[in-house]
């Protein structure tokens, strides 16, 4: 494969008054980090920690000039290593990618071999960054569940921040998979997008807070997914049934939760995290291959909105607006 001296790429930039800008600039080769891996990146997606990242969050990236992206689908260009060949198809999501070493929303990525792994032969590039970070984190969500015990018999599961990546996909995952739905949002106007994506019922997420001031409330679903976090999170714990658990992965509302521990206690219930950046190598192919087989979505192109490396400074900001739907997909080489 051929290889360019240079390519596009999304840069954060801190300025003098401690401000960010984020613009689409030209990039040297030779700017990037020393690893076996180089892969040019046909796709990416955009997630809430790039947002994070993009606006200058030194919890998530630490050293500016930056470019954002924890995921990436592309072709090897070359690998030292010898655990891939040139001209494979790979995808990279996790890890220090998009944090601190440049990521997914650049046209080449330089990266340690182990942080790739191969693009299953049912999925293509964009398939596989339709789902990306917050598909996979919806699918290792469902899949917590089930360790668990959680069967659709159970009764209905409850997903907050519904219209968001890893909502939505959670919703169309699990509806797939036999689960009635109970969508939680706080945008009103998307609920028939959400009952087209599989939800039985769609409710105002304030619901949730109707117990905010109660030890327990009146158990109504069996289980369910949270990417909120705060008392979102705990309006849920409180009012799951006997024996159900949630699965947390998100603090779009807020890091913090503060509850009794009786419906712990009383109703043997569980609060299960789940990381989608850190786990095993294997882990990540069994869930990869998983998304590839039984939770492989049909019709996935209804599940994402695809935008060119020029738009992203654009949606990016949407994330702070409470204006993210569903997943967005980058077609990085439409710069």
């Amino acid at each position: 494969m051929t290889q360019a001296k240079t390519f596009k790429a999304l840069l954060v930039e801190e300025q003098q008054d401690h401000t960010f800008t984020k613009s689409v600039v030209e990039r040297n080769i030779s700017e990037l980090p020393e690893n076996d891996l180089l892969i040019q990146v046909h796709y990416s997606s955009l997630n809430y920690k790039d947002a994070m990242s993009a606006s200058g969050n030194k919890r998530i990236s630490q050293h500016f000039p930056h470019t954002p992206g924890i995921d990436a689908a592309g072709i090897v260009v070359s690998d030292k290593s010898g655990t891939f060949e040139v001209g494979q198809q790979v995808l990279v999501f996790g890890y220090d990618l998009g944090m601190n070493t440049p990521g997914g929303l650049g046209q080449m990525i330089s990266i340690p071999a182990n942080w790739a792994v191969a693009c299953p032969k049912t999925l293509s590039l964009k398939e596989a960054m339709t789902y990306g970070t917050g598909g996979l984190t919806a699918a290792l969500c469902i899949q917590k569940l089930e360790k668990m015990g959680a069967k659709p018999s159970d009764g209905p599961v409850a997903v907050t921040g519904a219209t968001g990546g890893v909502g939505s996909i959670s919703i169309a995952l699990l509806k797939q998979l036999g689960y009635n739905v109970v969508a939680f949002s706080g945008k009103p106007e998307q609920s028939d997008k959400l009952k087209a994506l599989g939800a039985s019922e769609i409710l105002h997420r304030d619901v949730m807070l109707e117990v905010k001031d109660l030890p327990a409330g009146k158990t109504k679903w069996a289980h369910g997914i949270d990417t909120l976090g705060g008392d979102y999170l705990t309006g849920l714990l409180k009012q799951l049934k006997a024996g159900g658990g949630v699965a947390s992965v998100g603090l779009a509302a807020s890091a913090e939760i503060a509850m009794s521990v009786i419906p712990f206690i009383t109703r043997g219930i569980s609060l299960l995290g789940v990381d989608s950046v850190y786990i095993p190598l294997a882990d990540k192919k069994h869930i990869w291959h998983r998304v590839a087989t039984d939770m492989k979505l049909p019709n996935l192109e209804n599940y994402q909105q695809e935008i060119s490396l020029a738009e992203t400074p654009e949606y990016l900001d949407r994330f702070f607006k409470g204006q993210v739907v569903g997943r967005y997909v980058v077609n990085v080489q439409n710069a």
